[in-house]
Parts: structure tokens; sequence; C-alpha cells
């Protein structure tokens, strides 16, 4: 057997996805949420059918009006188009996931930085990291409003994987609690650069290096016309099979994480996916997109129902993931 280079098995995949790959034809399962509490057993199946699969899925009938989407939009834009000494004045602070960063992320799987800037959401941990309201108006009330609305779908859907991993139907509530001071779900506003004065070799790579996200479950937002999001299921992924996801506002796409595939004793798979460089005969301006990242508080402890893993809190779960980022990134030079 091949020696295995870092003592995470999620980055010991990351690691060799990096390449450009193929072009991918997997289906994307498209679910309806609507009348969720008559259909749950249905709508059950279909979500586990998918996250056992490819990993990746698009909700529609999931509740949040396309008006309140568009004005989260509509701040996302407004909040990258402040000077940028505004923004370096809402640093990213180490270890807090809260906060704006701009080219900071790198990924394992290319090591070089991925072409955004971001701003994080994180509840607890938010103190001087909000805009001015006279800058962006009602900025703090609507995002943390729009931050409510993607975590009761996510918990729909985390409550339909209790339901099929023999969990209580409400531990990825309880393990998700925004009023707790450990909570660290994140809603992020992402803005990838546009291709002003391109040069051919500028629509090489990724504007997203190929990753899997740390979390349980991500809710994914995009602009319809912004596309690039590629995924590959795990057990592919060494082949680079990637299918693109096309972008449709008002419908979410989700996949599983790091996090919650542990917690499954690895039967929900999380998903790799990357978002590669437009070609220069499609859409070059700003890409904007919104993830919810739904992780676990930090003092829940994690464990799967056939305790494949030690137990683990979800604090030091992420710990370890964003140190073994780190180690593997220092190991490329």
């Amino acid at each position: 057997m091949m020696a295995q280079p870092y003592g995470y098995d999620e980055l010991n995949r990351e690691s060799r996805i990096g390449g450009m790959g193929t072009e991918g034809t997997h289906a994307v399962a498209l679910i309806d949420l609507s009348d969720f509490d008559a259909r749950k057993p249905e709508i059950a199946d279909q979500l586990w059918q998918a996250a056992t699969t490819l990993g990746l899925f698009q909700l529609t009938g999931h509740g949040i009006p396309m008006a309140q989407i568009e004005e989260a939009f509509a701040l996302s834009e407004a909040f990258f188009a402040q000077p940028m000494e505004a923004k370096a004045g809402m640093p990213l602070r180490p270890g807090t996931n809260a906060g704006w960063e701009f080219k900071a992320q790198v990924r394992p799987s290319t090591g070089t930085p991925d072409q955004k800037e971001s701003y994080q959401i994180t509840r607890p941990r938010m103190d001087g990291l909000w805009p001015d309201e006279a800058a962006i108006p009602g900025f703090k009330e609507k995002m943390l409003a729009f931050e409510a609305a993607n975590w009761a779908v996510a918990m729909k859907v985390l409550s339909c994987f209790a339901l099929k991993l023999g969990f209580d139907a409400d531990l990825f509530t309880r393990a998700h609690d925004p009023a707790s001071p450990e909570y660290q779900s994140t809603l992020r506003l992402i803005h990838y650069l546009p291709m002003t004065d391109a040069k051919p070799e500028d629509f090489t790579g990724w504007r997203a290096g190929a990753h899997t996200d740390f979390d349980c479950l991500t809710l994914l937002h995009q602009k319809t016309g912004q596309g690039g999001l590629q995924v590959c299921p795990g057990h592919a992924a060494e082949e680079g099979a990637w299918t693109s996801v096309e972008p449709v506002a008002g419908i979410i796409t989700c996949n599983i994480g790091d996090m919650l595939m542990r917690w499954s004793d690895d039967r929900l798979l999380s998903n790799p996916h990357r978002v590669r460089m437009p070609r220069p005969d499609e859409y070059l301006g700003p890409r904007y997109s919104i993830p919810f990242f739904a992780q676990a508080n930090k003092d829940f402890v994690l464990q799967g129902p056939d305790r494949k893993y030690p137990a683990i809190t979800a604090g030091d779960y992420i710990l370890e993931r964003i140190r073994a980022n780190y180690d593997a990134l220092k190991a490329r030079g």
C-alpha cells in the first residue's frame, strides 16, 4: 500500500486532486423540500440517496424567499465595493472564522491562493467586524436574518440524516445551537475577482482550488450566469471526472462536509469541489456566491452510530483539520 503523507484521510484525498482532470457527467439530484413535515420520509430517502453517491444535491421549496436572497447578494456587492482600507478594518482574525480576507486561502491541492476575497459572519465572534451602519444601512440586521434562514434549512436537511443514521431527531439542531457562545456555523460572502485585462495564462487554473469542506453541511447560493462550480464524487476524484454545476438563482446547492462524513462513520460522502476559471468566451465579470457552513458547536461531541472513530469535540476536530491543512501546505514548500 502506498504511504499516506498526511495524518487525515481528507487531506490525503485533497492532495491528489489538484490537476485539471476531465469533464464529467454526474447527475445532480434536485430535491423539493416543500410540505416538509408531511413528506419528510420521502425527502429523507432522496437526500440519503444523493448524499451517499455524489455527496452533492440541489434544493427547491426550501422556503427562503427570492427577494431575501437577492437582498443578500445586493448587500454582499455593497460590502465588497467598499474601499480596501475600510474592509481592512474588519480583518479575519486567526482561529475565529470571522471578518474579511483577501486572497488568503491556499488549498493543499494546488498550493496557490484562491482568486477571491471573502467576509465571514460567525455570530459570537463579530465584535468590531461589522461595517458602519451609515456605509451599508441595514447590513447587520439583514445578514443575521439571512444566516438564520439558512440555518433553518440546514437543520431540516440534517434532521433527515439523523433519521437515517438512527440518531435522535433533534441531535443536529442541538449540535448547532445559535444561542451558544460555542456556535461556529458561518455565513460567508465571496467575491471572485473579475478577469480584467486578462492574459491567456490567466484563464488556466482555478478561482478556488479543489477541496472538501470541513463542516457538516454547506448551503450555497449562486447567481444565474456566474458559473464555474465543479464537483467530483470522492471515489472518482483521483481520476478527475469533474461535473459543472450550473448556477440558478433561488436554487440552493448543498454538499456534505468532512465533519458529517466522520459523524456518519463514512456513510455520507464529503464531496470534492472547485471553482474553475472562466473561459475567454464566457462571462468574465465578478462572481459572487454566498455559502452557509453548518458546523457543530465547538463543545459538542461527535461520534458515529458505529463508533468507527474516537469521540472528539467539534472544536477540536476543526482545529485538527486547520492544523493538518497548514502542515500540508508547509510540506509543499
